[in-house]
């Protein structure tokens, strides 16, 4: 396709998109890779420039198991979830707001737009609890597991967002949460980034990954669009499993609350995301709203 095709093709995507709210969720390759990283933010930059309102919700769990080694703590997992205690909270607060968060609003800056850094706990952002005892399965036998300091979100407030939206910044948030009586919770990104696009009535959810999409049940094609029914559908019949499955149900969650479409694509791979949201084919999975 030649260039002006492809600007062609992008304009009614940018008319119909200036001025709705974005919320993407980073996470994957992308945290770790620097080039990667670069890139996508200079997509996201680009996004501000034509008009939308932006918001980031990062992960970064790769990062926080590295810096546990380095520093000689052996991290733990029960049936691939993580156990915080204390010490390992203390450390994902240092590897998400004070290294990867940080990182990421000085690449906005480096492209020219406005980024500010928050976790949860900023202006009570994300009000959680902890999560209670999870039931898993541990040598063909059930058990209850206490992951620790791992909250589940109960709260949006959506205010301080609001207001740096309206000023032009992009906000990069951390998932660090805050419960009631002022403790902070590790919470899941992909949760956060779909609480957060409810709350803020964002017209597009977007989480980058690492993998293309969503996968048919034989996991040889990349399925473009995906109604709710049909990606709940998915989950019952374990045609999705594993760390998709919190991606999918976050998506379904905010669609189901207001959220218009939520999108799952490879975020390794350079500039998915203007291709997702400026074509008419797109390179992930869409999911929509039921038709009523």
């Amino acid at each position: 396709m030649k260039r002006e095709d492809v600007l062609t093709e992008a304009l009614p995507y940018i008319q119909k998109f200036h001025g709705r709210r974005v919320v993407i969720k980073l996470g994957g390759h992308a945290m770790v890779d620097p080039a990667i990283l670069d890139t996508v933010i200079q997509d996201i930059v680009l996004l501000r420039y034509v008009g939308m309102q932006v918001v980031i919700v990062h992960g970064g769990g790769p990062e926080i198991t590295q810096k546990m080694v380095a520093m000689g703590k052996e991290p733990k997992f029960v049936a691939g979830l993580r156990i915080t205690d204390q010490e390992t909270l203390e450390i994902a607060q240092m590897v998400l707001v004070g290294k990867i968060n940080d990182g990421i609003v000085s690449l906005i800056t480096k492209f020219g737009a406005l980024g500010v850094g928050l976790s949860g706990n900023d202006g009570n952002l994300l009000i959680a609890r902890k999560l209670s005892a999870q039931r898993v399965v541990i040598d063909n036998q059930e058990q209850e597991v206490d992951l620790g300091h791992v909250g589940e979100i109960i709260e949006v407030n959506p205010a301080l967002l609001e207001g740096l939206l309206e000023n032009n910044y992009i906000p990069v948030i951390a998932p660090i949460a805050i419960d009631r009586e002022g403790r902070s919770l590790n919470v899941n990104a992909d949760t956060a980034a779909g609480e957060i696009a409810t709350a803020l009535c964002a017209y597009k959810l977007i989480n980058l990954t690492d993998v293309d999409g969503v996968m048919n049940a034989h996991r040889n094609r990349t399925l473009q669009r995906l109604s709710v029914h049909e990606a709940e559908e998915m989950i019952i019949d374990g045609v999705i499993v594993g760390g998709m499955i919190p991606k999918l149900e976050a998506c379904i969650r905010s669609l189901r609350s207001g959220v218009t479409h939520a999108h799952i694509l490879n975020g390794n791979r350079p500039h998915n995301l203007l291709l997702e949201l400026f074509t008419d084919a797109g390179v992930g999975t869409m999911i929509r709203r039921d038709e009523r």
